[in-house]
């Protein structure tokens, strides 16, 4: 059992608390002494999106005594379908601001800490050093890694989960008799093999769901009660609601939390998961040319003669488009006979990833004269036309 080191003296609950904590007072596997400890810790929550919405509430509304947040992004309306600790108020605002007043009205005993930053490799041992517990709410794989290998290294259990369309995963990694991620995935998919949720969506309802899982094994680490997710897999299928786990192994290979590690310190996880640089692929990436949305917008009002390939799905381009032919990237090796391969060809998606792997299939099949339009419809949304919806 993976518990929290206790402090020496757990602080006292005051009558309002008593009051608050009472159905979890009366619970013998909670106690007293049980929400002394809740008090008495401290959780760092990466990310106040998705995940960390759920997260949060729920440990502030059980009494964790001191929550870091970590994120520096603002909220914008599309995260309102899912991200629950904002409202439509807060639309523009930074989400540490938004969460944090939530919060602590929600629960005005909690302590709330803000590190309104990226976590990089340069900060995040430092970050994560003075808290007990680190719960994972991000949504991409150097992060992932990253949160991973710094709890590895600071001795901190990772509270994981993952959400992804209308399945999630969930696990207690970096514990010191269990496997990490990195025993689970021991390297990160090729770059844009793996579509994010702003692509692929989410059903808003999952990291609901994944999020409180997330939230209840931090609560049973801190209470050293029931089993957490150490060395198990939980799989969560939404569309279908079953539930799948798999057992998990530490590895002793691994390079972070084997036998003899190889990795001992923090590394470039950009470069590790293979994401170029953005100064690099502002002009060329895998061999393919990256054509921004401005310059695209200034070669059609020239009136130059440009193929427009479009490799959404129907659905998204009933939503918004910008012209162009219809090919879904699924389809397109067997419809590339619509296509010529004397003429210079856009491939254009929704924010980059898509078009980037159709420009590349189309370079191995002899298309000589390709563009990946960099960012996508969101770009031309942001940056051409905001009257083209954003989804």
């Amino acid at each position: 059992m993976a518990t929290i080191t206790e402090p020496v003296t757990l602080p006292q609950l005051s009558n309002d608390e008593l009051a608050r904590y009472s159905r979890h007072l009366i619970l013998p596997e909670v106690g007293m002494e049980g929400q002394q400890k809740l008090k008495a810790a401290k959780v760092l929550c990466v990310g106040t999106g998705g995940l960390g919405s759920p997260l949060a509430f729920y440990l502030a509304a059980a009494g964790i005594g001191t929550l870091g947040l970590v994120d520096f992004d603002v909220v914008d309306s599309s995260n309102l379908q899912r991200q629950i600790i904002h409202s439509t108020k807060d639309v523009g605002r930074p989400k540490l601001d938004s969460a944090t007043e939530k919060l602590q009205a929600l629960n005005p005993f909690l302590n709330v800490v803000k590190h309104e930053t990226m976590l990089t490799s340069q900060n995040a041992l430092e970050i994560i050093r003075d808290y007990d517990i680190v719960a994972d709410g991000t949504d991409n794989f150097p992060t992932r890694y990253l949160v991973n290998d710094a709890c590895v290294l600071t001795g901190k259990p990772n509270a994981y989960g993952s959400i992804f369309r209308f399945e999630g995963q969930a696990s207690v990694f970096a514990t010191q008799q269990g496997p990490c991620y990195r025993c689970l995935y021991p390297e990160p998919p090729p770059p844009g093999l793996v579509p994010s949720c702003a692509e692929g969506g989410v059903l808003g309802i999952l990291p609901g769901l994944v999020g409180i899982i997330q939230a209840t094994e931090v609560i049973k680490l801190i209470l050293g009660k029931g089993e957490p997710l150490i060395g198990r897999l939980l799989l969560v299928n939404a569309l279908d609601m079953r539930f799948r786990e798999l057992k998990l192994r530490k590895n002793p290979d691994c390079p972070v939390c084997g036998t003899h590690p190889t990795v001992t310190q923090l590394i470039d996880y950009q470069q590790f998961c293979g994401i170029v640089p953005e100064q690099k692929a502002a002009t060329m990436q895998n061999g393919i040319p990256q054509m921004s949305v401005k310059e695209l917008k200034r070669r059609l009002d020239q009136g130059d003669d440009l193929f427009i390939l479009d490799v959404r799905e129907p659905f998204e381009y009933q939503i918004a488009q910008i012209g162009g032919h219809l090919i879904p990237l699924n389809d397109l090796p067997k419809r590339m006979n619509e296509l010529n391969t004397a003429q210079e060809i856009v491939v254009q998606c929704k924010s980059g990833g898509r078009s980037q792997r159709a420009a590349e299939f189309l370079a191995k099949n002899g298309f000589k004269k390709l563009h990946n339009l960099a960012g996508g419809i969101t770009a031309w949304s942001n940056e051409i036309d905001p009257t083209v919806p954003k989804y």
